[in-house]
């Protein structure tokens, strides 16, 4: 059994893989847990955690960054609950939990609506509603007509709420999932079972969930030589290591091969429906108003968030999709249907940006503007076997393996750690206080400045 302190940084460490805490601080909790267990660290470990911890809020002057640490919630339905508890006389008050929770929600509705004689999902107000002599036919004679509408708009409400909760919540987990693959879905038991494992995956998807910054070149990669030096300790004790949960934030050969076949197959089976779900968000996305496939930016009218955090969660759920299917053997699928990559919707100032300093679309935009869009390929309504990915990628001179349209992703290469920088809309800020007077100026962000944060910039 661990010591409470190792337990409560094990906690915490499990915590930040569902928040938004930067690499340096998560570094500086790994560097804590391994201390609290007395574990001798080899030099490479240890100066690496010392690079990035140094710079952990614990050990900066000002201890603050204005960036969310946290995904961003929905709005519960704690206010209508509430209300719903004095309304209704077999509703019982519930804790603010329940808010937050689909269930429960749709079951007070449920119980709510039996009480005035309504059927969940029964929201007109012109023909849904009782007259007075089914109110008394249903027992609520003694309800007038005011208190019946008024309960009646209560659950219509409720129901819509429900609707957008839901919908907001999938959205969360989305974003969380293109950024940091399962790493959101890992029970604690999974994660704390091996101490290297949960620094691992702590720390990588820390990395993963860094936020995009405003550049016409790369953006950052996740794999640094702080993962890289972690990872070297799961190589060093394979034995211990739980392959399995690595896998689900790091499919590369090297793990998946320590992985067995049925946990694999698991995985498999998360990641297809996990693709199914995000199709769905896309085809929606794309209902509501067609994007300019050919060049991919953005457009008036265009729901660039959704689409951007969808593709992302796309591309991320293929790229773990492919690695388990040729791990497996089963490559030969991809000979029937093999899914493209979708790209992530442009600002025209950056697609601008990248005209002047002499590039251009990517090549992988002219590709997936020829190939069938993935809902339509995995419906069934249109083939994209992997010959048709390779012509496209030919006329293109674009490698299909090495570009990872018909293979899994290369395994990354670590890069040199460098310090989270302070984001203002994607714009680098180099201190935090004044990044907060940015952010609540409107600076960066293409609306109108608020004159009182102006004037005291």
């Amino acid at each position: 059994m661990p010591s409470p302190r190792v337990e409560q940084l094990l906690r915490e460490l499990h915590a930040s893989l569902t928040l938004r805490k930067r690499p340096e601080d998560v570094a500086g909790l790994v560097q804590e847990l391994y201390a609290a267990q007395g574990t001798d660290l080899d030099s490479a470990t240890e100066t690496a955690l010392a690079k990035a911890a140094e710079h952990s809020l614990r050990n900066l002057w000002h201890g603050y960054t204005s960036m969310r640490e946290d995904f961003a919630r929905p709005v519960g339905a704690q206010r209508q609950l509430a209300r719903a508890s004095r309304l209704f006389a077999d509703v019982p008050e519930l804790p603010d939990s329940a808010g937050d929770d689909p269930d429960q929600i749709e079951a007070v509705i449920r119980r709510a609506g039996e009480s005035i004689g309504r059927a969940y999902g029964q929201n007109d107000f012109g023909t849904d509603r009782l007259d007075r002599a089914e109110r008394a036919a249903a027992g609520l004679g003694e309800v007038s007509k005011r208190q019946y509408n008024k309960r009646f708009r209560l659950l219509r409400r409720m129901e819509a709420k429900l609707a957008r909760l839901i919908h907001e919540q999938r959205r969360r987990e989305v974003t969380m999932t293109g950024k940091g693959a399962l790493a959101h879905a890992l029970p604690y038991g999974l994660f704390a079972a091996d101490p290297d494992t949960a620094a691992f995956i702590a720390y990588v998807t820390a990395r993963g969930y860094m936020r995009s910054v405003f550049t016409n070149g790369r953006q950052r990669q996740v794999y640094d030589e702080v993962a890289e030096a972690l990872f070297e300790r799961l190589r060093a004790r394979p034995e211990r290591t739980c392959w399995y949960a690595v896998a689900h934030v790091h499919p590369t050969s090297e793990v998946l091969v320590a992985v067995s076949d049925e946990d694999l197959t698991r995985l498999l089976v998360r990641w297809n429906g996990f693709l199914r779900e995000v199709a769905e968000l896309l085809e929606a996305a794309w209902n509501r108003h067609p994007l300019e496939r050919d060049t991919m930016i953005v457009r008036r009218g265009d729901d660039s968030s959704t689409w951007n955090q969808a593709a992302q969660a796309w591309n991320a759920a293929r790229a773990h999709w492919f690695a388990i299917l040729s791990e497996l053997g089963q490559e030969h699928i991809l000979d029937r249907v093999c899914p493209g990559k979708v790209p992530r919707l442009m600002a025209a100032d950056v697609a601008y940006w990248h005209r002047m300093s002499g590039g251009g679309l990517h090549p992988d935009t002219y590709i997936w503007a020829e190939l069938p869009l993935p809902w339509e390929v995995l419906r069934g309504e249109k083939e994209c076997p992997r010959s048709l990915v390779e012509a496209v990628c030919a006329r293109y001179r674009v490698d299909p393996v090495a570009g990872a349209w018909t293979a899994p992703r290369p395994a990354a290469e670590a890069v040199a750690f460098r310090r989270t920088p302070e984001l203002v809309h994607g714009v680098a800020v180099a201190d935090p206080l004044v990044a907060s007077a940015l952010r609540s100026a409107g600076v960066f962000s293409g609306q109108g400045k608020r004159a009182a944060a102006s004037e005291w910039l």
